[in-house]
């Protein structure tokens, strides 16, 4: 592929903080038109990317274009061709969304009939009635994060960044930004690249979904293909006792194909769950341990974390 056809592409993209190296030589091709999902647990690194393809902080190593612009040394040229809608937005409490939106229509040069007809699209698209006219310290979180996206679309960017952009929603604000993300994409061929911790998001959103873990890419694929990396079926059981004499029992039969230890759950790969079930029971009787539960259920994104790293995605706290 051109680098005329990517959107992003990153060369040993890497950035320390004194001795911790938050990201560690991410390698990213995107194509234009592309929902890409960038996953992991907080403190992964995610925001650390998003900032430095956004021109917010400058690489420690690597090289990083966007929009085919190099983010050190054309960042103005970036920062026209982009729109982001981070994590910690700066949206001014005591001004309405309506003030807000023609503010960020003049610093893109907007102005007049053009600028009148964008913001109509805009109200539109936050939908939030006569709360536009409103000071925004009176909307709810979801309200607020529209209003954030709709001022990241003012000067129509060909490529969104949303970093997280619906933790803290409720399910049906949520629904609601999923929607706008896929008709920015479907109707006007937007590129977005969409960091996220949620699983469901990911896999209802993206194309092509990235998992970082540490500050380094650990695979990138479609999330069907990920998940069907992982195994036909797992089988998940919850077990007091000892646990790791629990997992031997279980890898000593031979239809299991993978078997990981993350607390008191051993989450199990074979080929046929319906058939592994009762073998997994009996063993794990017999192993002593107490089963408080036993379910069987299709490969998750979480277990293609879990499978790479050992641990889950929701595990951790912010740091970079």
């Amino acid at each position: 592929m051109s680098n005329a056809e990517l959107a992003i592409e990153t060369q040993g993209l890497t950035r320390a903080f004194g001795d911790l190296r938050a990201v560690d030589g991410i390698d990213l091709a995107i194509p234009r038109g592309e929902i890409y999902g960038f996953l992991g647990p907080n403190g992964a690194g995610k925001s650390t990317v998003v900032r430095m393809l956004c021109t917010l902080l400058v690489p420690t190593a690597g090289t990083a274009r966007v929009a085919g612009f190099d983010v050190v040394h054309q960042a103005e040229q970036v920062r026209l061709s982009i729109g982001a809608a981070l994590q910690a937005t700066a949206i001014d409490p005591k001004q309405t969304g309506r003030e807000l939106l023609r503010l960020q229509a003049r610093l893109y040069g907007l102005r007049g009939p053009a600028a009148a007809s964008r913001l109509a699209e805009l109200a539109e698209l936050v939908d939030i009635g006569d709360a536009l006219d409103r000071r925004v310290s009176t909307y709810s979180g979801g309200m607020k994060r529209r209003l954030d996206l709709a001022i990241a679309l003012v000067h129509t960017p060909s490529l969104l960044f949303l970093d997280e952009p619906t933790t803290g929603l409720d399910p049906s604000s949520r629904v609601r930004v999923w929607d706008e993300v896929r008709r920015l994409n479907a109707a006007e061929g937007m590129t977005i690249f969409l960091t996220t911790q949620y699983l469901e998001e990911a896999d209802e959103l993206a194309s092509r979904v990235g998992i970082i873990d540490r500050g380094r890419l650990a695979t990138q694929g479609t999330p069907a293909d990920l998940k069907r990396a992982v195994g036909a079926d797992v089988v998940e059981a919850d077990v007091h006792g000892d646990i790791e004499q629990a997992a031997a029992a279980v890898r000593a039969l031979a239809e299991i194909e993978e078997v990981v230890v993350a607390g008191h759950v051993l989450t199990i790969r074979t080929a046929n769950g319906s058939a592994a079930l009762s073998p997994v029971a009996l063993a794990l009787a017999a192993s002593g341990a107490e089963v408080r539960s036993l379910t069987l259920r299709t490969p998750t994104l979480d277990d293609v974390f879990l499978q790479l790293t050992g641990g889950h995605l929701q595990a951790g706290a912010e740091a970079a």
